[in-house]
């Protein structure tokens, strides 16, 4: 009679020790998942308007299982091309789902700024048509698997930061816009349907961007007291993101060059305004 208690005290022990056991397997489990490093996946994707086949390009961290904020990237003139999908693997890497989109149609690309001025003003000439290769985009990027539908961004850069910017101000639901090397002079001016925080980065010495045209996107934005900022590096021109800049400025004739520097404050301040919107 008096070895039952000695045998139940033991078999307590057990439990416990193996109930430890298994605790630690799962905290080790669950740091092994955390520390998996970043994977960055890309895949082309399709979608359409009624007129309109869009191609795509999605990129997100396979190893992550949360939803994270999305961001769609809109091209330069040039069209859907590696530049803008490098830009979306950066995002993965930092833990955004980011969705480059095509603008244009069937992943269409220009080799001379005569056609990709053709191209663009297709695009900003029939505000109806953008807003719906736009909306086909973000709506494509809202349902994917690895994405919080409420927390949706938007960048561009040169035709594509206009078209950000314009997209934004006719009241797209959107967090944040950032555009970089981009007219200000847009279809839609800044008004009281704008919801997102507004970054632009531009060149100082960019000669497509009028005195004029950045006085008047400033008071505007102003006029609605929105939640902006616009920086211009000093002695920095037109493309100033891309490296392909110089070569293209020497090939066309054009006033492009890229500036590491600012290339990389700019990323900086885009960082800093995503944190800041989610």
């Amino acid at each position: 009679m008096k070895k039952f208690p000695i045998l139940v005290l033991i078999a307590a022990l057990i439990g416990l020790a193996s109930c430890k056991s298994k605790t630690e397997k799962n905290t080790e489990s669950e740091n092994i998942l955390e520390s998996l490093p970043v994977k960055v996946k890309g895949e082309e994707v399709t979608y359409a308007t009624d007129s309109t086949n869009l191609k795509g390009y999605i990129a997100y961290d396979a190893n992550a299982d949360a939803k994270r904020p999305g961001v769609l990237i809109v091209h330069e003139w040039w069209g859907h091309n590696d530049y803008v999908r490098q830009r979306a693997d950066m995002l993965a890497e930092l833990g955004y789902t980011a969705l480059a989109v095509d603008m244009y149609g069937d992943g269409k690309q220009a080799d001379h700024p005569d056609d990709a001025g053709k191209f663009a003003m297709s695009v900003m000439g029939n505000l109806p048509e953008a807003t719906a290769r736009f909306n086909a985009a973000m709506a494509l990027l809202k349902s994917h698997v690895a994405v919080n539908g409420e927390q949706i961004a938007a960048i561009g850069y040169c035709f594509g930061g206009s078209v950000v910017l314009t997209m934004a101000n006719s009241g797209a639901d959107l967090d944040a816009v950032a555009a970089f090397h981009s007219g200000v002079q847009l279809p839609v001016m800044p008004n009281d349907q704008l919801k997102a925080k507004v970054l632009v980065c531009n060149g100082a010495d960019d000669p497509f961007i009028s005195p004029e045209s950045i006085t008047a996107f400033k008071t505007a934005m102003d006029s609605i007291n929105a939640d902006y900022n616009y920086v211009a590096y000093p002695g920095v021109k037109h493309s100033f993101t891309s490296k392909e800049a110089d070569a293209n400025g020497e090939k066309f004739g054009l006033p492009l060059a890229y500036d590491a520097d600012a290339d990389k404050k700019s990323w900086a301040s885009l960082q800093e305004l995503l944190a800041e919107a989610f």
